[in-house]
């Protein structure tokens, strides 16, 4: 049975929600519009967000800007060398008292989990985030928990060349609907930080503007936004033609159509329509596909990236003319 097509109410409900969690967020940070786009952009996906930037440019505080403008559950893991994997899930401790092993969730059984730095911790320990990212739900000894919905990592490293870092499996990086990175700010920007955050801290100040229902059902509006057969097909070219690209090892997964497929819905949502442009695949495709792929041996010695890469596939791969928006 086909899905219907979300009302103009529903679209209108979206937006207005998009809107009120960006206004939230940017009272926190200023010049990072974009970067609080492809946030909330992820998050009506229910997707999970990778941010990678040098410290000290406000990763953390823009996720916390996110979880404290919504009115759900949040969970919080500084990741360290010394973390344990039962340290993220949570562990079954026995109680003396009833001879019996009772469970302790960790901070990952929330909406929001916050991944501070992930790419100071072990692999064993990163690896802990796979399940609960792709499979919404933890086992421990045994017993599989689903996590509360919706769920959300959004997970902070910095920069493979700094001390003390691991590199993210591909598997990992994999779950992550989008990578983006902050920048240093300009100098208007950095100035009004200053103003800002010279008295009380501005994350104080935030009150939800999302409950977890609104979200939810917003979260289930976007999901049922029109894409064309053409659209999908340029989405499957785009990825497929990663997998071509001679300066790239390793391209896009299928996993990266879908997720793909997905945050153009939610931007489309967000631009008040109920059907997916070509535009919002190209908006979404580097922040998408870029953290998924690997250079090649002679890319590597080059000045390509795996950006400038998937910059080269959407500029030569055609966009499809029978991209019709009715359904």
């Amino acid at each position: 049975m086909a899905t219907a097509v979300p009302t103009d109410s529903e679209i209108e409900q979206v937006v207005t929600l998009a809107h009120a969690i960006e206004q939230s967020m940017s009272r926190v940070l200023a010049g990072v519009g974009d970067a609080v786009r492809a946030t909330v952009v992820t998050v009506l996906a229910e997707g999970h967000l990778l941010m990678e930037d040098v410290p000290g440019v406000g990763k953390t505080t823009l996720a916390r800007a996110l979880a404290a403008s919504i009115d759900g559950t949040v969970g919080r893991i500084q990741f360290t060398p010394d973390l344990l994997p039962s340290d993220v899930t949570g562990v079954s401790v026995y109680r003396q008292a009833t001879q019996e092993f009772e469970f302790r969730p960790g901070p990952v059984h929330a909406n929001v989990v916050i991944a501070d730095e992930i790419n100071r911790a072990s692999p064993k320990t990163q690896s802990a985030l796979l399940e609960s990212m792709q499979e919404k739900s933890v086992t421990v000894d045994g017993v599989t928990r689903q996590l509360p919905r919706p769920f959300i990592v959004l997970a902070t490293q910095n920069p493979l060349d700094m001390e003390g870092t691991y590199p993210l499996p591909e598997a990992q990086r994999d779950r992550f609907m989008m990578r983006i990175s902050l920048g240093y700010p300009d100098s208007a920007a950095e100035l009004a930080l200053l103003e800002t955050h010279e008295g009380d801290n501005p994350l104080e100040a935030i009150t939800p503007v999302a409950t977890v229902g609104t979200l939810a059902a917003a979260i289930s509006v976007c999901s049922r936004i029109w894409a064309a057969p053409a659209v999908k097909q340029y989405i499957v070219n785009l990825v497929r033609d990663t997998r071509a690209d001679p300066s790239l090892h390793l391209g896009a997964s299928p996993r990266a159509s879908l997720q793909l497929l997905a945050a153009a819905k939610a931007r489309a949502a967000m631009a008040g329509r109920n059907h997916v442009l070509p535009d919002d695949v190209k908006e979404l495709a580097i922040p998408v596909l870029a953290h998924r792929v690997l250079m090649s041996g002679p890319a590597r010695g080059s000045d390509a990236t795996p950006m400038s890469a998937i910059a080269d596939v959407l500029a030569r791969t055609e966009i499809p003319r029978a991209a019709a928006t009715d359904r």
